[in-house]
């Protein structure tokens, strides 16, 4: 799809200077941009690019002043990064803007859904299944009995909802992620040999969450497990059954999080945290990447470390931690010292 520097000034509301019918189909770095591409200038650093790239046309802020002749045309703006971000937004929609039913696919009789429906090849949608307005289901999807999914909601390719799972609003669910598999429940016997607990409860995701590619979240053994409004998960996360994650946090790839553990909202979770059981995490909690959680969090504290504790006491340690074998080498010779004295 091509676009105009005309139509791009429009959306932006911006001024053109040079070829207002410049066009172009793709974006692109302004260091690496070619004929017919869209690229933009924000950052000072990078402002000898504008003089050599071939970008077709430049968004650039418009207090910026030009000290040489440029080959691109100039899209002027208030503020260049955010008027490049509000760009790439309408991209996306206008790229994931699919409608229709494709075949083969398959929809239960007693499925309904709303007006703007995408459903991609050999996608499947179970009985009792509730889809709202302008949901995209792409290819290779299932949606199990009695789930809801709620209005402008994407489900991308492969995706796996198991039975009486909810979605909210303007969900994303990206590809490979599985929500509503049972939660890890065995109870072992008087052999060793373990015996499933039954999984019956379903998992709750609410409005505006993203949940990353190959992400899973586990069903409840009883009730829900919960995703609350605005939470964002990284790919390749593992929530157990009965989580609750409060709203706003957001949460790292490779991060595991154990059965019935509650985290609060607006925290912070780096990447490959590991998270116990049973606990309770208070509200605008920063955990830094690969530290382990072994008991119940107070809300604005920041831990690093497995197991960890408090940031500041961490950073500390660790000039000890380091210079350990220095420390250690000094502590023998003063022994061997002493007792030699």
């Amino acid at each position: 799809m091509k676009f105009t520097a005309k139509q791009i000034a429009e959306i932006l509301e911006g001024k053109v200077e040079g070829n207002p019918e410049a066009e172009v189909s793709e974006l692109a770095k302004i260091e690496e941009g070619s004929e017919g591409s869209l690229t933009f200038l924000s950052n000072p650093k990078y402002n000898s690019f504008l003089y050599t790239t071939n970008a077709s046309v430049t968004i650039v802020n418009e207090n910026f002043e030009v000290e040489q002749p440029v080959n691109t045309t100039l899209i002027k703006v208030k503020d260049a990064y955010k008027a490049f971000s509000t760009l790439l937004e309408y991209y996306n929609q206008i790229k994931l803007n699919k409608s229709g039913i494709e075949n083969p696919s398959f929809i239960a009789e007693s499925a309904t859904y709303g007006d703007g429906l995408y459903l991609g090849a050999f996608a499947y949608i179970g009985e009792q299944v509730k889809l709202g307005e302008n949901v995209k289901i792409y290819p290779n999807a299932y949606i199990g009995d009695n789930v809801q999914i709620g209005d402008n909601t994407t489900i991308f390719a492969g995706v796996k909802i198991y039975s009486e799972s909810i979605i909210g609003n303007d969900v994303t669910i990206h590809s490979g992620a599985v929500v509503g598999a049972d939660g890890f429940g065995f109870s072992p016997g008087e052999t060793g040999a373990y015996s499933k607990v039954p999984q019956i409860g379903n998992v709750i995701i609410e409005d505006h969450v993203e949940i990353g590619a190959g992400t899973t979240i586990d069903r409840a053994t009883l009730g829900s497990t919960i995703i609350k409004k605005g939470v964002k998960l990284d790919n390749h996360i593992q929530i157990a059954h009965n989580v609750e994650i409060g709203e706003n946090t957001a949460i790292a790839a490779q991060t595991g999080v154990a059965g019935s553990t509650k985290i609060g909202k607006n925290c912070l979770i780096g990447g490959q945290v590991g998270i116990a059981g049973h606990l309770t995490i208070g509200d605008r909690v920063k955990i830094q990447a690969q530290s382990g959680i072994s008991r119940d969090i107070k809300d604005d504290e920041m831990l690093q470390g497995s197991p960890a504790f408090g940031y500041g006491d961490y950073n500390k340690s660790y000039i000890h931690f380091k210079n350990l074998p220095k420390t250690m080498k000094l502590i023998h010779q003063l022994d061997k010292k002493i007792n030699n004295g």
